[in-house]
Order: C-alpha cells, then structure tokens, then sequence
C-alpha cells in the first residue's frame, strides 16, 4: 500500500504512461479517490483516457493534471532506469517525477489526509486527469471541457499541477499562458541552372529580406503579466536535388508564443502585410496550438501564496511564461485559474528527478490550501 507521497510518486512513475497511454495510472487514482468517497465519472476518447472524480457541495476546488509523460529519449543515457524510480542523494529520478506524476502523489496525499482528518467538512473537492497533455490532446481536457461547457459546470477555484517552480519549490505560479501559433510557409520562385541566374528567380535571395523584417518585427511591448509577443524561425530549408540548381520553392517555419495582447488575426494579418510588402508569391498554412488565456484569480493567488509562504518562508513571483497547459481549456468554468507544481528544471530531459523534501512540502501546501478553502 503506497501511503507516503514518496511511495505514491514511485508507483506512478514505475508504470510507462507514455503519451497517450495510461497503463494503469488512472486506475490506480481511481481506486484511491473512490475509497475516500468520490463519485467517479469515465470520460475516455479514442486512445486518450480522462476521469472526473468529485466530492461534496457547495464551493469548490478542481486539481487538474495529466498521468501521461514524454518519451525518455535515449535509455543510455539516464543514469538509471527512466521507469524503475530510484532514490540517490535525497533525490527521486525517473520520467515523470516533476512533470506531473510527484505533483499529483502530492495532491492525493492531501486529499486523503484532508478527508481523513476531516470528513464532514463543508465545499466540493474535483479531480479532471487526462492522459494527454504531452501530445496533441485532442482527446483530453479539451474534449471533456466541451462536456462540462454544455452542463454549465462551474468551479470556484482550479489549480494545475504543472512544475512551475524555478529555482526553489514555491518561486513561481502562474496565472496564464501565452498562445502557441505555428505557420509553414512556402515561397515560390523559378527553378533554373545556378550559371544562368538570370533565367530563374532564386526565391531565397527574394526572401531574405522579408525574413529579416520578419524576425524583427515588434508585435508589441508585453504588459506585467505576459512577455512581448515572439516570434523564433526554426526551419528553412528547400527540397534542391542537386547543387547547380536555384530551387523552386524556399520553405519556412516558424512559430509565435502570443499574449493576449495581439489576437491570432493581428499576427496573420501582419505576416500577410509582410509578404506583399516584398513582393513574394506564397502559400501559408497555419496551425493554432494552443490560444493564450489569462486568469486574475484574486483569491487563488491570495490563498495560494499563503500556504507558500507557510511553509517556505517566502512568496511566490507571479508569472505566465513557459509552455502551454491544459488551464487553458478551463477558463470557461472557472474565473480563477492558477499553476503550482514542483520545479521545472529536468523536465523533459534525461536523468528527470525531484527533490524528496520538496515532494513532501508540495504535499503540505496543498493540504493547508485545502483546509483555507474548505475549513
């Protein structure tokens, strides 16, 4: 029986839920939940599974989170075996420990001590797990979102167990995200005979310019909670067979991390501006991988923040950098919205580890938050 955030963070990360796939990770949760009470309701698409666990009445809380995890990579170069979780100088390692799984061993050891200690209390006590957010996540927290937008849900309070940590468990929460807009452009010229320049029309010369505008480009100034709008090229390249070729067509890639300071229009539309600007024939196709969202979550923040400070002895920096997350899908159903996991620093990488004291204060801090909440 895992009874310790510590042994939970290891059954968690012993079973290789790769994403989409759970193998057992959400069953295990199920188990737990149902045991302390939940009322547990399957929400499974194609290869993706998601579960609804909830508890009580009246104001609530939702702890969202994902049980799937990138690939390891390479196995040869972890130090020890991605999925058999090892302990070494205080620290547990394994594929998952800080992105998500410790984060949620963590919340379910909350969860059971709260109840435990205090099983007629007053207020509503969520869980929403997905087994895909590393990947597209077509199948998890947007689809079931959609589900609980057509029954009206609402939730007081949501928080994300995402590693937002930084240099010290507590640093930083988040309250946002930005947007993650990805474009594949083509350019067309004429192909033809590198000797006879004259007779083609090199559309890398005829890009250059409109690229280095591109890249330049102040989409705007960013605000005090999100960073200016990016944009960062990160391919171009051209199918030329042969080196005495001018190709036919230069194909680009790139991708903007937006606030919500500029809408996806605006951004296309600019690029547009740009590429008649220069005078370029073209093709576009743009993919929206996630839109930006912003939370003010005045009391979340408030709440959160002083569980932190209890046991940290300092208060979090609010921030919405970073990647994208599930919250996003929630803004719908709850005006509060914040993200709190451990640190982020070997996330996604070889050798994926956590601190075990910083396991069992996350642990606390989301106890003390569920007791300010409910008590």
């Amino acid at each position: 029986m895992c009874n310790d955030v510590v042994s939970i963070t290891k059954k968690l990360v012993s079973i290789p839920s790769v994403t989409p796939k759970d193998l057992g990770c959400q069953d295990f949760l199920i188990q737990r939940l149902s045991s302390c009470g939940f009322k547990i309701e399957i929400l499974n698409f194609n290869n993706t599974k998601n579960f609804l666990a909830s508890k009580g009445e009246g104001r609530s809380l939702l702890f969202l989170g994902h049980t799937d995890v990138v690939d390891p990579g390479c196995l040869e170069e972890w130090e020890t075996n991605p999925f058999s979780p090892k302990i070494r100088n205080n620290y547990l390692y394994g594929r998952g420990t800080s992105d998500m799984k410790g984060a949620i061993a963590a919340m379910l050891g909350a969860t059971e001590g709260f109840i435990l200690k205090n099983p007629k209390h007053v207020g509503r006590l969520l869980w929403l797990i997905t087994s895909d957010e590393e990947g597209e996540g077509t199948d998890g927290i947007r689809k079931v979102s959609n589900i609980l937008k057509e029954r009206n849900e609402k939730v007081d309070f949501c928080l994300v167990g995402e590693p937002t940590s930084e240099k010290k468990l507590g640093d930083c929460i988040k309250n946002g995200r930005r947007g993650s807009l990805n474009a594949e452009l083509k350019i067309y010229g004429t192909q033809g005979h590198i000797a006879y320049p004259f007779l083609a029309d090199n559309p890398i010369h005829k890009s250059l310019k409109f690229l280095k505008e591109l890249s330049r480009y102040v989409w705007d100034l960013g605000n005090n909670f999100f960073l200016p709008t990016q944009i960062q090229i990160y391919k171009v390249f051209t199918q030329n067979p042969c080196r005495n070729m001018i190709p036919k067509i230069l194909e680009v890639e790139f991708n903007f991390r937006f606030s919500p300071l500029r809408t996806i229009k605006e951004l296309k539309n600019i690029v547009y501006f740009l590429l008649k600007k220069n005078n370029l024939k073209y093709s576009i196709h743009w993919q929206l991988y996630a839109d930006s969202f912003f939370s003010r979550s005045i009391q979340l923040k408030t709440l959160l923040s002083q569980c932190i400070n209890q046991i940290t002895n300092f208060r979090p920096v609010i921030k919405t950098s970073g990647g994208t997350s599930d919250g996003r899908f929630l803004i719908d159903i709850s005006d509060e919205i914040i993200e709190f996991g451990l640190k982020n620093n070997t996330i996604h990488k070889v050798n994926e580890c956590v601190n075990i004291l910083d396991l069992k204060n996350l642990e606390k801090i989301y106890t003390s938050l569920l007791e300010k909440i409910f008590l």
